[in-house]
């Protein structure tokens, strides 16, 4: 059993639910990332995504665009990451997942990608660009080597692309929200329970819905539907306006903590 099968099955017996707490790798340093992912740990995060900056950054919005021009600007790329992701691996036991676009998979070279960043301690890795069509060569490496190839399911997606996507996905299965790119939104789509309903009658593997989702209260709300939420831009811009502060990682754990408390009782908020 991997380690993010392990914290799905975990949290399923208890009743709980996942936060998946996404971190702009090298923003504002690859240093502050690994405090900021053990301080994740310690505040009730369950799976921390890493993201890795790239210059066509074509899924995220503003807030994240920005954190990955701040992280290039510092020197941060895919094999410094996988080298931070290394040191992290002995301080926190939580699943490390790696958000990158395919680019840099395929100039590091997909089967040394595969290897090193299982080697280094990573758990996962989620390609938006990357069309479950076209991934058969990845997950030929990624699999043997221990790597669970995360999809990502649209609002968009047909009946027939679900199945595959959800036979195709493991460690668990990225719901994507809303059509548009990452970034904070006041409502979550009414669609949203519908497009779940119909995911869970092809699969039992754990579903996350992420894109959008910023707040305790959305997340309460996704939490009684999903087994995780994934927040990636309200996280990020906190990051953004407390770098360089003393206050940074406190004021950082607490939004951890505030996102993680309604999914402890499968979002009940109780």
């Amino acid at each position: 059993m991997s380690r993010i099968d392990d914290v799905f099955a975990r949290l399923r017996a208890r009743g709980e639910r996942a936060l998946v707490a996404y971190l702009m790798a090298g923003d504002p340093s690859l240093a502050a990332t690994e405090r900021l992912v053990v301080e994740a740990e310690r505040r009730g995060a369950d799976v921390v995504e890493l993201g890795v900056p790239f210059s066509d950054p074509l899924a995220d919005g503003p807030v994240i665009q920005r954190a990955g021009l701040r992280a290039l600007a510092a020197g941060a790329s895919l094999p410094r990451v996988l080298e931070m992701v290394s040191g992290l691996r002995a301080r926190v036991r939580v699943p490390l997942v790696l958000m990158t676009y395919y680019n840099p998979i395929l100039a590091f070279g997909l089967k040394g990608f595969a290897r090193t960043a299982v080697d280094a301690g990573a758990d996962g890795v989620i390609v938006p660009d990357l069309p479950p069509e076209e991934s058969e060569p990845l997950r030929a490496e990624a699999v043997p080597a221990g790597l669970d190839l995360i999809h990502m399911v649209a609002p968009t997606s047909t009946p027939a692309r679900v199945k595959m996507i959800a036979r195709l996905s493991r460690g668990f299965i990225y719901v994507v929200s809303l059509t548009g790119v990452t970034g904070e939104r006041r409502e979550l789509p009414k669609e949203l329970d519908a497009q779940l309903r119909t995911l869970r009658l092809v699969t039992t593997k754990p579903v996350c819905v992420g894109f959008g989702v910023s707040t305790p209260e959305q997340v309460a709300t996704l939490g009684r539907i999903a087994d995780g939420v994934a927040v990636g831009s309200a996280i990020v811009r906190a990051i953004e306006q407390h770098a360089g502060t003393s206050a940074l990682v406190e004021e950082f754990g607490a939004l951890i903590a505030s996102l993680k408390a309604p999914l402890r009782t499968g979002g009940t908020g109780a």
